[in-house]
C-alpha cells in the first residue's frame, strides 16, 4: 500500500504531499482540478507508467523540465525522477540500474469511467489494457513488448523504402517473428486465466442471467510467419507490417453477440468494470496480496444496487483511493480519510484535509 505520495512537477500540480488511509481515502473536489492527476501520480510513482497517457513526457508540467514522484510505499521509500533527456529510480536512497526491484513493490489497477472504451472502443484501447496487465503480471513483458515494438518499427521503415532492401527486411522480420510468438503466447495466457474471473464479477455485478465469454483475438489468425508470407502482396500496397500482435483484439461477446456492437452503454459499462475487477483479483492470486485500487470517479455513475455490488466484489483486503464530486453516495463509516481538492488562482492546486 501507499502511505504518503509527494510530487513536483506533475500535471497540474507545482508541488503536492499527501498521506494517505491504508484501508480508504477519499479526494474530493469539482471537475478538472486534479483529482484524476493525483491518482495517475500515484500509479507512476509505483509503476512508471501512466494509466491515461502514452509517454510520461505528456505528465510534465507545462513549463517545467521533468517531474518528480517519491513516496513510502509499503515498506520501501520510492523515488523517481523524470525528465525526456533523463530517469533515475531508487529505492530507499539506493539507485536501481533496472526496474525490476522496483516494479515488484507494489502493484495497481485503475478504474474510470472512460474503461467503457474496453468494449465500446478500438483495439488499441484493449491492447493497452493488455500491456498493462502484461507489465504487472510477468517481469520481462515490457522487454518483449520493447523488443517487438522495436522490430515493427524498423520494418515499416524498410517497407517503405524503395527498392525495399531484402536482407535488411529478412533480419528485421526474424526479430519481429521470434519477439512476436511470444507476446502472443503471453497475451493468450493472460486471457485464459482472466476470462473465468471477469466472467465470475460480471455475474456478480449484474442482476440479469447474462452469458458473457471473452475471447483472445490474435493479429496473425495463423502461423505468424505464414500470415506474413501470405500478406506480402498487402505490405506492397501499404508499405507496412499488416499482420501481427500490434493487430490483436480481445472480444467481449454478451449472450454471444460482440458487446461493442449490441450491448447497451449499462451491459458496456458492467463488462469493463467486470474486466478490471478480474485484472486485479488476478494479481491478488498470482502475488498473495491485492493491488492498489485506484478509483477515479465511478461509484456517483452506478445505479445504487450495481454500487452495492461493485463495492462487494472490490478484493477486501486493497487499499482504495477513490476520486468523486460528491460524498452523497458514500457511506461516511467507510471513509478513513478525506481530502478536499481545489484551485488557487495561480492555478497551482492543494489538498486541505477535511477530517
Amino acid at each position: 500500500m501507499v502511505h504518503r505520495l509527494q510530487v513536483r512537477d506533475f500535471r497540474c500540480f507545482p508541488i503536492l504531499d499527501i498521506q494517505f488511509d491504508p484501508v480508504f481515502t477519499c479526494i474530493v473536489g469539482k471537475n478538472a482540478v486534479g483529482k484524476t492527476s493525483l491518482l495517475e501520480a500515484v500509479s507512476v510513482l509505483v509503476r512508471l507508467q501512466s494509466p491515461r497517457a502514452n509517454s510520461l513526457s505528456e505528465t510534465i508540467r507545462f513549463g517545467s523540465k521533468g517531474l518528480v514522484a517519491d513516496g513510502q510505499v509499503s515498506d520501501y521509500r520510492m523515488q523517481f525522477y523524470y525528465s525526456e533527456t533523463r530517469r533515475k529510480l531508487a529505492l530507499d536512497g539506493v539507485v536501481q540500474k533496472s526496474s525490476a526491484s522496483y516494479l515488484d513493490v507494489a502493484r495497481t489497477v485503475y478504474f474510470a469511467n472512460s474503461d467503457i472504451l474496453l468494449i465500446s472502443g478500438s483495439s488499441d484501447a484493449r491492447r493497452r489494457f493488455l500491456d498493462f496487465i502484461g507489465s504487472q503480471f510477468i517481469k520481462n513483458y515490457r522487454e518483449i513488448l520493447r523488443f517487438y515494438e522495436e522490430a515493427l518499427r524498423l520494418r515499416n521503415t524498410c517497407l517503405k523504402q524503395f527498392p525495399t532492401k531484402t536482407r535488411e527486411l529478412a533480419a528485421y522480420t526474424k526479430t519481429l517473428l521470434r519477439f512476436g510468438h511470444q507476446l502472443t503466447a503471453v497475451r493468450a495466457f493472460l486471457i485464459e486465466r482472466l476470462e473465468p474471473l471477469i466472467i465470475d464479477n460480471f455475474s456478480f455485478i449484474t442482476d440479469r442471467n447474462e452469458c458473457l465469454n471473452v475471447q483472445y483475438r490474435p493479429g496473425a489468425t495463423q502461423d505468424f510467419e505464414q500470415a506474413l508470407r501470405e500478406s506480402a502482396e498487402e505490405e506492397g500496397r501499404f508499405r507496412a507490417t499488416v499482420v501481427g500482435p500490434h493487430r490483436d483484439d480481445i472480444e467481449f461477446l454478451l449472450l454471444s453477440r460482440p458487446a461493442q456492437r449490441f450491448a447497451s452503454e449499462g451491459q458496456q459499462r458492467t463488462i469493463a468494470l467486470a474486466a478490471k475487477l478480474g485484472y486485479a483479483k488476478l494479481l491478488e492470486q498470482e502475488f498473495g496480496k491485492p493491488p492498489i485500487l485506484l478509483i477515479d470517479d465511478i461509484f456517483s455513475e452506478l445505479d445504487p444496487e450495481r454500487r452495492r455490488r461493485l463495492i462487494s466484489a472490490l478484493p477486501p483486503n486493497a487499499q482504495q483511493l477513490v476520486t468523486t464530486t460528491s460524498l452523497d453516495w458514500l457511506q461516511r463509516s467507510h471513509i478513513g480519510k478525506t481530502y478536499l481538492l481545489r484551485e488557487e488562482e495561480h492555478g497551482a492546486t492543494i489538498l486541505k484535509a477535511t477530517r
